[in-house]
């Protein structure tokens, strides 16, 4: 079967395969991305079919792999934000936060203003990230990763401004020269 018969089978049965799709899955963008998405991993692998009937019962079962593929990393990313967030709740114990470096606040305006902000929110003011990343139009997932590159930066910037001093978690810092 030649290539653009092949490409023909596929882009004519389009609609059938977002219809296979949208039950599946919990939107119609999430349904157009899946479709677009094994359209592209199939390029390469489509050209083992031999004929018109069999390319369109493949691809099925390439849109049946797909969805999968799309809960498990669905679930994967659900865990790792779930385990990720638990660890930024209440991420300083009562006791230590009236000990937490006073070079802390001192530093945040070198950091991105968009790092600085939920490094705030969510280690100072005590918010869940859920609420930021909603009050920020961002998902929770590119809140957890502004937050896990936030606090990155945010150590850099302590080691760069208060030397060892930040190695000990700056408990009852005496380092003056974040100011």
């Amino acid at each position: 079967m030649s290539v653009p018969a092949r490409d023909r089978i596929l882009a004519d049965n389009h609609r059938r395969f977002l219809d296979f799709l949208r039950p599946r899955v919990e939107s119609a963008a999430v349904a157009e991305d899946i479709l677009q998405e094994a359209y592209a991993r199939s390029l390469a692998k489509v050209d083992d079919v031999r004929d018109e009937e069999s390319v369109v019962a493949w691809f099925y079962q390439v849109l049946r792999n797909a969805v999968v593929d799309h809960y498990r990393r669905a679930g994967t990313e659900s865990q790792a934000r779930a385990r990720l967030e638990e660890e930024s709740e209440g991420s300083f114990e009562p006791e230590l936060r009236q000990n937490i470096c006073t070079c802390m606040t001192a530093v945040l305006p070198r950091l991105k203003p968009e790092y600085a902000e939920i490094v705030k929110a969510v280690e100072l003011d005590e918010r869940s990230i859920a609420d930021v990343a909603t009050e920020n139009g961002l998902t929770a997932n590119n809140a957890t990763v502004r937050l896990h590159r936030a606090r990155a930066a945010l150590r850099r910037c302590l080691v760069e401004v208060c030397g060892a001093c930040s190695d000990h978690g700056c408990l009852d810092c005496t380092c003056r020269r974040a100011g």
